[in-house]
């Protein structure tokens, strides 16, 4: 089953306001990406590791740096929380930037809004290391929390951007390798065309803060190294069998460059008979979930996936 969620305009009262903050930071980003070209990966990195910044720390969360498969990230603990029903988070950045720290925030709201556990990775990232160390480290981390004693269809793959790419990639690397996979997948605006031939990279190049083709045209060199074919499945899943997938929820914003990647994959992973549901945003940036806390448009995002993923 399909469903479709348009968000209306006017029914977010925190939504111009929170707008702004996530809409600021992404301009004050690419201001200074323009003015420095040659920006260094580490100043790059601690640019990103801002992407916090819009998201209100969460209430009655407890967090655990902790090694997972041996992956490093950090646990987020609700009060009440399920631990016996997990998230495993990957973090957005193009798969070179971001991180647990920069994502903390926002996993913590997740998995209090669903009453479960979330485990935030800090995989291995490119260009120090290329696909598909990544999608190994998620495999990685997956075992190791089916082997400790959790049920495969209690843990969900989540992540934004690169790492809604990865949450996606993960499910389909499991079933590649003939086990068991996650319950679910949860993509908040998945960037997943290596090929940079979204028709939305172009319609939305005006209204989209932060994303364009050079950037993407960077990361995309960064990951895939000039080896990987841009169309190989696990780096690009516009192209992977979708067939047994588990259940799908992605969201995306309606005038973010990225958008087509969402709209790409629900159309392919329908035809495959996955049970998709796509949540646009009205107006909102890339992973407008950042503005959990701030944003009563979220608030109702959460309330809708919750309601999702106990169904």
């Amino acid at each position: 089953m399909t469903t479709n969620i348009s968000e209306q305009p006017g029914t977010d009262p925190a939504g111009s306001e929170g707008q702004d903050v996530l809409r600021d930071l992404y301009s004050d980003w690419s201001r200074i990406m323009a003015a420095t070209p040659d920006l260094s990966m580490r100043l790059f990195r601690s640019m990103f590791d801002e992407w916090h910044q819009p998201t209100v720390e969460p209430e009655g969360v407890m967090y655990r740096e902790d090694t997972v498969g041996g992956v490093p990230g950090i646990w987020c603990l609700p009060q009440g929380a399920d631990e016996s029903k997990e998230l495993l988070y990957t973090h957005g950045g193009g798969f070179a930037v971001g991180s647990a720290s920069s994502h903390r925030k926002l996993a913590a709201h997740v998995a209090k809004a669903l009453g479960v556990v979330s485990f935030v990775l800090d995989y291995r990232r490119a260009p120090e290391f290329q696909h598909p160390a990544q999608i190994e480290d998620g495999v990685a981390a997956f075992d190791a929390l089916v082997a400790s004693g959790r049920a495969p269809q209690d843990i969900t793959t989540i992540g934004d951007s690169a790492g809604g790419n990865l949450a996606i990639a993960i499910a389909l690397a499991l079933k590649e390798q003939g086990k068991q996979g996650p319950g679910q997948v949860i993509a908040f605006s998945p960037w997943l065309d290596m090929e940079n031939k979204g028709q939305t990279l172009v319609t939305n190049s005006d209204t989209d803060a932060l994303i364009t083709p050079e950037l993407l045209e960077g990361m995309i060199a960064g990951v895939l190294g000039g080896t990987v074919d841009p169309k190989s499945p696990l780096a690009n899943p516009l192209y992977a069998d979708f067939a047994g997938f588990p259940r799908l929820y992605m969201t995306a914003g309606s005038v973010e460059s990225l958008l087509d990647n969402a709209t790409r994959v629900e159309e392919r992973a329908k035809a495959a008979g996955v049970d998709v549901t796509l949540s646009i945003g009205e107006g909102q940036q890339h992973v407008y979930p950042f503005l959990a806390g701030r944003s009563a448009l979220v608030d109702q995002e959460f309330e809708k996936l919750a309601a999702w993923y106990r169904k």
